[in-house]
């Protein structure tokens, strides 16, 4: 096996469907809701002065982890470890519970983590939702290939949750800890990230649809803060996204010839 993940692992399953690319609008405004982690890794790496550029970047690094050797994807994570590495500094304001003056750094084991929580957890949630539901032991593989993902950021073993009962607790701990909090330059940005992307005209549509699930896939401590849109109240939004999720995972994946349903870089692994 030339690369870090074998052909039948959770990762590749899971990454090579074409709708979990949906899950990245998601990761990335979970990312923003962190204070530290926008200071860190999101405003001073290309993140939300440029959100599609961060986006496209993101992808090929996981693509390049996910299904190509591990001498690429070994340059193209060492490239990040070293643009990290050069980000550190102070909040010039307090921001909830951080107060002015906290240090922050890219490479703080505690933002990284929370930045691979927000992508494992946005594939599990988008792929659950259109794809088929994990049994407890897939999520496990899942979050254990996402381990080795972790490592090659420079994680090491003990920064992360050892197994799917300790990641549950991380976001419990993280959703109810006071630390997401969306500041105003956040709310401002995601807005563009979710409602404007630089697409044609003809495609708002499609937009619009993206835009409506990714709002109502949020955590809701998360979308609160973000003051989309409360029309249509969340319960409703959440049951017409599941409803038509069901109506995806039943009537039409099934039915997707594969060359279309998966992704190019998983048919060619």
């Amino acid at each position: 096996m030339d690369g870090y993940f074998a052909p039948d692992s959770m990762l590749r399953r899971v990454q090579g469907e074409r709708v979990v690319m949906i899950s990245g609008a998601r990761a990335l405004l979970m990312q923003a809701a962190h204070p530290l982690a926008v200071e860190g890794l999101l405003a001073h790496t290309t993140g939300l002065d440029d959100p599609y550029k961060r986006l496209e970047r993101t992808a090929q690094v996981m693509s390049a982890i996910t299904f190509d050797s591990r001498e690429r994807a070994d340059r193209m994570t060492g490239r990040v470890r070293k643009m990290h590495e050069r980000v550190s500094g102070t909040l010039d304001h307090a921001v909830g519970p951080f107060p002015a003056g906290t240090p922050y750094a890219a490479d703080d084991p505690k933002l990284l983590m929370w930045v691979l929580f927000s992508l494992v957890d946005s594939g599990i949630v988008v792929y659950e939702r259109f794809v088929k539901t994990m049994r407890t032991a897939e999520k496990e593989a899942y979050w254990r290939d996402y381990r080795v993902v972790g490592n090659l950021f420079g994680l090491v073993d003990s920064d992360m949750p050892a197994d799917l009962d300790e990641l549950d607790a991380y976001r419990r701990d993280m959703y109810a800890g006071g630390e997401l909090v969306v500041t105003d330059w956040a709310r401002i940005q995601a807005r563009q990230i979710v409602l404007d992307p630089p697409l044609p005209v003809a495609l708002r549509p499609l937009v619009e649809a993206v835009n409506f699930i990714t709002v109502a896939l949020l955590p809701p401590v998360i979308r609160d803060q973000y003051g989309f849109s409360p029309l249509p109240p969340a319960p409703l939004r959440e049951f017409a996204v599941g409803a038509y999720a069901e109506y995806v995972k039943r009537g039409v994946l099934p039915f997707v010839p594969g060359k279309l349903r998966r992704v190019s870089a998983s048919r060619a692994a």
